[in-house]
């Protein structure tokens, strides 16, 4: 579609979203991934094709190999991709994916009340504004 990398959809606004991206980018040496917010034209052509309503901010998305992943199922895709040992917490996949998913839910609707949220979406850095679609 728009990339051979991998392209991690977050919301721009969320705290904990934005750490989340921090904390990839940082463990991502060889720059694997790509960003892009929910909220940008990408993040929205990319919900459409996974038939996500666009208002529907409620989890990162993950695109990869033409594949569109969501909820729990992105940070363990993530994971497996870091390399560094961080790749053994795909061990997780094993536990049903509706008790993954009922416990990303439960954090994703109180994300904004326990890491706040911001005014706008997060602007990246010189260093890192190549990664970000």
């Amino acid at each position: 579609m728009l990339t051979d990398h991998p392209i991690l959809l977050f919301d721009g606004v969320c705290n904990l979203c934005n750490g989340f991206v921090q904390f990839v980018i940082q463990r991502d040496p060889e720059a694997i991934f790509r960003f892009a917010p929910l909220q940008s034209e990408v993040g929205m052509q990319i919900l459409r094709k996974a038939n996500i309503p666009t208002d529907e901010l409620s989890t990162v998305v993950l695109y990869q190999d033409d594949v569109i992943y969501t909820h729990s199922d992105v940070p363990l895709q993530v994971a497996r991709k870091l390399g560094k040992g961080w790749q053994l917490l795909y061990i997780f996949r094993y536990l049903p994916k509706g008790f993954r998913d009922s416990i990303y839910r439960w954090v994703a609707r109180n994300r904004y009340r326990w890491f706040g949220k911001r005014e706008s979406c997060m602007m990246p850095t010189p260093d890192i504004k190549s990664r970000f679609l």
